[in-house]
């Protein structure tokens, strides 16, 4: 049952796959900002599904990170990986709905079939297992272990259509069918999805205002699907840009871009940190340090829907040289 409160509740998801990058902190910024504005609750959850994320000491040092920063939280950390009865009770409800079925086709497969793609690249899936048959599921399996995918409706059918407003993205309008098509809700690997896990987390965990960064913007149908289809009530989503490399490349963990640890050991402070960050959305001056508490004073989502454009940035954006 999902906790029922008129409070806003947020939360921070890091994945613990390497130290926080400035990207990283500038979302968990604005969604600590964004509640604590509001009079809000902030939950903690590392998202360890993946087994090659499960890294307890990685966990530590992001948790450390976002202490560094001055941000703080009412409750947690959960850790995913010690939820999966959670995620595999609502996998087994929308079974009984009989709207997932078993996948075979491969990520390979998936690239090479010369089928429909979303404007950002990714694969529509055309439906290839959803009317296997028993037999044809049998010998499929025993060649490698399925996938499991959710069904969405088709196209003329309004409960796959989403029109919502996002907190800093405004107006959006996405047809499942077109967009996406049937999704993975658990991996071939046994591996529960993204998409089904932190809709049951949020839900169970009474969040109702989920804060990240725009590449994940089109998640935000397919999750509000589930949770409707789970009997829970979507949260509101709310967007931020990206920090990216100066040559547009998105800055990532594994390669050690920007991230708190190197900074940190390089005796940048917090509210150089902090500061930065809210020069990129004209919060603050070029220069100017603000600890978490002030730059909460000076946030509001009209800074983020006036700067959605992706923020380049080097050692200059901290340096300020």
């Amino acid at each position: 049952m999902n906790k029922s409160t008129s409070q806003i509740v947020g939360r921070f998801a890091p994945s613990p796959s390497g130290r926080m990058h400035l990207g990283n902190a500038f979302s968990a910024l604005i969604a600590w900002s964004s509640a604590r504005s509001q009079g809000g609750r902030m939950v903690m959850r590392i998202e360890d599904l993946d087994p090659r994320t499960q890294d307890p000491q990685k966990a530590r040092l992001v948790l450390d990170d976002l202490r560094w920063l001055g941000l703080d939280w009412d409750e947690g950390p959960y850790y995913q990986s010690e939820r999966q009865n959670y995620y595999l009770d609502a996998i087994a409800r929308l079974d009984d709905k009989g709207l997932t079925y078993p996948c075979f086709c491969t990520r390979s497969e998936l690239h090479a079939a010369s089928a429909p793609h979303a404007s950002d690249g990714t694969y529509i899936y055309q439906g290839t297992c959803r009317h296997l048959n028993a037999q044809e599921i049998a010998e499929k399996s025993l060649q490698r272990p399925p996938a499991k995918r959710l069904v969405v409706p088709e196209r003329s059918d309004p409960n796959g259509t989403f029109d919502y407003d996002d907190l800093g993205y405004g107006h959006q309008h996405e047809i499942l069918a077109d967009d996406c098509g049937d999704f993975l809700i658990r991996r071939s690997d046994g591996v529960i999805a993204y998409q089904l896990a932190v809709v049951v987390d949020d839900s169970l965990m009474g969040v109702n205002e989920v804060v990240r960064g725009h590449d994940l913007l089109a998640s935000s149908a397919r999750q509000s699907y589930i949770a409707r289809l789970l009997g829970f009530e979507p949260p509101r989503y709310g967007h931020v840009p990206l920090l990216v490399a100066p040559d547009g490349r998105r800055l990532s963990k594994r390669d050690g871009d920007l991230d708190l640890g190197a900074l940190r050991a390089r005796g940048i402070r917090p509210e150089q940190v902090i500061g930065s960050l809210a020069h990129a959305i004209d919060l603050a001056e070029a220069g100017e340090e603000l600890t978490a508490t002030q730059f909460v004073e000076r946030f509001s989502w009209e800074a983020i829907r006036m700067h959605v454009a992706d923020v380049a940035v080097d050692d200059s954006f901290i340096l300020g040289r």
